[in-house]
């Protein structure tokens, strides 16, 4: 199974530790990382993911970011936009897009406590829904 991951470079001392952890959780599933992106911010992930989720090449995409709450309710912006085109290209490429995003409302230190648990789960989601998606698949060309 080939993946991508989008990084978000915002908060990088949280995404690049979630980066090595999810690049070591694929390895350990066996599962072949195709493309790494970093972008700016979680907002920017929605247009490279559209593009990556055309690739033949890849089956899934991994998200990884870090929303820490500021003095304005902006995470709940970003978040809550972010989620929802996520969901929406998932849909629509019919490809697991997974949400390794921690936030809104976050601290700077529940953003440090989630690094392991977010990357390692938003890797094992894409495999799993990779294979759900394909028993479907088969089962539909069973039945036809």
């Amino acid at each position: 199974m080939n993946i991508a991951i989008v990084v978000a470079e915002f908060n990088s001392e949280v995404t690049l530790k979630m980066l090595e952890l999810a690049t070591e959780k694929a390895k350990m599933l066996k599962l072949n990382v195709k493309y790494t992106c970093k972008v700016p911010g979680v907002f920017d992930m929605p247009l490279i993911i559209d593009k990556l989720l055309q690739k033949k090449d890849v089956d899934a995409v991994i998200t990884l970011g870090a929303v820490i709450k500021g003095q304005t309710k902006h995470d709940e912006l970003i978040s809550n936009v972010t989620a929802k085109a996520l969901v929406e290209l998932s849909i629509k490429y019919q490809k697991p897009v997974t949400l390794g995003i921690t936030g809104p409302g976050m601290s700077d230190r529940q953003a440090h406590q989630r690094i392991r648990p977010v990357s390692e789960r938003a890797v094992e989601a894409a495999k799993k829904l990779s294979e759900e998606l394909e028993k479907i698949k088969n089962d539909s060309t069973n039945h036809n």
